[in-house]
């Protein structure tokens, strides 16, 4: 599997030696569906670059993925390790977001690309469910060389020059087996046209590439009017989201799927299909109605099959066609696609994650394109009477920036779709030019779908989707994409709200925690703050360095319960109670007393913990007191670190009356004592004192020469924000020998 030395990023990316790093490690393991994704220097997004097993269609949704997505692959490249799920019921649990798009019964395995100085992207692997539950020696061995050797590639190809990686996910078609003697061919075209059922093949991209003339009989068509097409897109009767949902879960799963549909006033038919890694095979036959097959009408899954049922075809027969012409549309409404369905589910998951408006654009900008089938997409907030440009793809920024800022009073399409709150489609470049003779089109731009933001009654902006040809939008289209719409107003509004209650918060916190610790002679201090993962991104973690005497100096930490701007309002009041309390001569165990007192008075609704160290330069003493905060560590000069126990003490805000008692403890020139908040060393599933005795090993095998640096370093474990969920506080002091 070594690789020469001179592979290079042509050969990388070209079709030969990267394909065979995702049919290699296929073929290996059994594994029928493979997906390599990239991370993309100078982005912080993944991107698939190698599909094989299913088409780009049902991999559209992750075309592109932040890189904290709760997404396996993601979750695989952060931890350098293989992210292993045994089923469907596992997958709905830890992924839900996979769930909703693929609600079908699969394996999958996902690995980094990595070597020991990077992580250059990911490989995932999916199994049907006869797979044994778990990974053998073998496999594992085989998708750990599979990583391995995608990153030498990767590494020697980064150090030629840059690598120009593919902007469009490649479809790797698995090694075909040689080509069928022609007589046999004949045979076998011979032997299915003999057949008294429909036979037909469909590639995975679901397009047909053979029918038999029971089936042309059966469809009431053509070969001509169906050979590469997809057949739900061609019949009007077809036209149900239960066909594409079963080609969907047969390719995923590689599970036989089956299911009624009624064409015309009284016929039925049953399609079965059956799925291998080249395509599907489908038999058509005619039955006597849906209680023939023992299922409901168009429930056809397999048992084990796992996927939810599709919506169910309509009775609804299709109007027969005028002797000569064509035939009309039907009398209802046009279904939405199955893929369609699962793609703004999705859409309405992600959105629901998204927390400020740069997280809902970028994903609106990454997801829509590849989802929903435009060629561009252009997001536009309200903002002052104009229209401002938030986000777009497809389009050059030269010409994105020609309309930025459009006032909302001109008569325009995306303005005017904002004031009439309806959306307007144009299947044309003539359509489009009739109605805004000046319009601007980009390209080769052909149909154009003009689509309001709106929330709550409010305009919130507008989207523009365009596309490589003329479309004809037709209703079922038209419901969905105003879906679309207003799935993402409501999320742009949220995130609005988000974002200034974030930017409130901030400012709140940031004015009162200090600006910058004061210098002290014969000190060197080091400060940290990293604000919680979730929720508004502030809280009530605090730390302040007050000069208490000539040569004595108090170093405070604290805890406030809750993060939200109530927390960041009552740490301040706490931060300037301890000030007064230290400037005035107090030791630690009375200003805790002092400022509990005054917390009591105010009557919070919340607690405090607090933990005061003096530093006595003179005496060569600590003195401690806390109330109920995590006790502090001790690095000597000789590198042993021990925690300083004091007796713990009431939490501030609980009782008015309370003693807390200060405890001494000596302080060597060139020692370290490190403060920090629950937040560095609480997390889910680890025992604290455990994570308290790691946070203890750190600081001693530690060079504390340069403090900034060790600050960084006791942090590094817990910077990671998805997984965070409580502010970290860190306040270094060194004695200085």
């Amino acid at each position: 599997m070594g690789e020469p030395a001179g592979a290079d990023a042509e050969d990388v990316f070209g079709a030969g030696r990267w394909d065979a790093v995702l049919v290699d490690v296929m073929r290996d393991t059994g594994a029928s569906v493979g997906l390599v994704y990239l991370r993309v220097p100078g982005e912080d997004m993944l991107r698939l670059a190698l599909v094989s097993g299913v088409s780009r269609e049902i991999a559209a949704p992750w075309v592109r993925i932040p890189a904290d997505a709760p997404i396996p692959v993601v979750d695989a490249m952060r931890d350098r390790a293989l992210v292993w799920l045994g089923g469907q019921e596992e997958i709905a649990r830890r992924y839900p977001r996979l769930g909703i798009v693929l609600p079908y019964d699969f394996l999958l395995a996902a690995a980094p690309i990595a070597d020991d100085a990077a992580v250059w992207g990911g490989i995932v692997l999916l199994w049907p469910v006869w797979h044994p539950p778990h990974l053998d020696d073998r496999e594992r061995a085989a998708l750990d060389g599979c990583g391995r050797r995608a990153a030498r590639l990767l590494r020697r190809a980064a150090e030629r020059e840059p690598a120009s990686y593919p902007s469009e996910p490649r479809v790797v078609h698995p090694a075909r087996p040689p080509e069928t003697d022609p007589v046999l061919a004949r045979a076998a075209l011979h032997f299915a046209e003999r057949l008294p059922v429909g036979c037909c093949a469909l590639d995975l991209d679901g397009r047909l590439t053979f029918l038999n003339t029971a089936a042309a009989e059966l469809l009431q068509a053509g070969a001509a009017a169906l050979l590469g097409r997809r057949p739900w897109e061609v019949l009007l009767w077809l036209n149900e989201p239960v066909f594409e949902d079963c080609y969907r879960a047969a390719v995923v799963t590689r599970l036989p799927m089956s299911f009624t549909v009624m064409r015309g006033p009284a016929t039925w038919l049953l399609f079965e299909l059956y799925p291998d890694a080249t395509g599907i095979s489908v038999h058509v036959t005619r039955v006597a109605g849906p209680s023939a097959t023992g299922e409901g009408e168009g429930a056809g899954r397999e048992p084990g099959a796992g996927a939810a049922a599709p919506p169910a075809p309509s009775a609804t027969p299709a109007a027969p066609a005028a002797p000569g012409g064509p035939a009309p549309p039907p009398r209802h409404a046009e279904p939405v696609g199955a893929g369609a369905v699962y793609h703004l589910m999705h859409m309405a998951a992600a959105l629901a994650e998204a927390a400020g408006v740069h997280d809902v654009v970028e994903l609106v900008a990454d997801q829509i394109v590849p989802a929903f089938g435009p060629r561009g997409l252009v997001l536009m907030s309200a903002d002052e009477g104009r229209l401002r440009i938030i986000g777009h793809r497809g389009y050059s920024q030269e010409f994105v920036d020609r309309y930025d800022g459009t006032p909302l009073t001109a008569e325009v399409a995306d303005a005017r779709v904002l004031a009439t709150g309806v959306p307007v489609f144009f299947t044309s470049p003539e359509d489009l030019y009739r109605a805004h003779p000046h319009a601007p089109r980009y390209e080769d731009r052909s149909a154009w779908a003009f689509l309001p933001l709106i929330a709550s009654g409010r305009p919130v902006g507008s989207l523009i989707l365009s596309y490589e040809r003329p479309r004809s939008f037709p209703a079922a289209e038209r419901a969905l994409l105003t879906s679309l719409a207003g799935l993402i107003a409501q999320a742009l509004a949220r995130a609005r709200l988000y974002d200034a209650k974030h930017s409130l918060a901030r400012s709140l916190q940031t004015s009162l925690l200090p600006h910058g610790l004061v210098p002290f002679p014969g000190v060197e201090v080091a400060a940290r703050y990293l604000p919680a993962g979730h929720g508004m991104d502030v809280g009530g973690d605090f730390y302040d360095l007050i000069r208490a005497a000539p040569d004595t100096v108090i170093a405070v930490i604290g805890d406030v319960q809750g993060h939200d701007p109530n927390a960041a309002a009552l740490m301040g009041q706490v931060r300037t109670a301890v000030h007064a309390h230290a400037t005035a001569g107090a030791s630690p165990g009375d200003v805790l007393a002092r400022t509990n007192k005054l917390l009591n008075d105010l009557e919070p609704d919340r607690f405090t913990s607090c933990l005061i160290a003096e530093l006595d330069l003179g005496r060569h003493r600590l003195r401690l007191a806390t109330a109920g905060h995590p006790p502090p560590l001790l690095r000597g000069p000789d590198g042993r670190t021990r925690l300083l126990e004091t007796p713990p003490g009431l939490l501030l805000g609980i009782a008015p009356d309370v003693e807390y008692a200060t405890t001494e403890v000596p302080w060597e020139p060139g020692s370290v004592l490190a403060l920090y908040t629950d937040g560095l060393v609480e997390t889910p599933g680890v025992d604290i004192g455990t994570a308290t005795a790691e946070l203890s090993g750190r600081l001693a095998r530690s060079r504390p020469g340069d403090l900034d640096a060790l600050a960084d370093g006791l942090i590094r474990h817990v910077k990671n924000p998805d997984h965070r969920t409580d502010d970290v506080a860190l306040l270094l002091v060194r004695r200085e020998p």
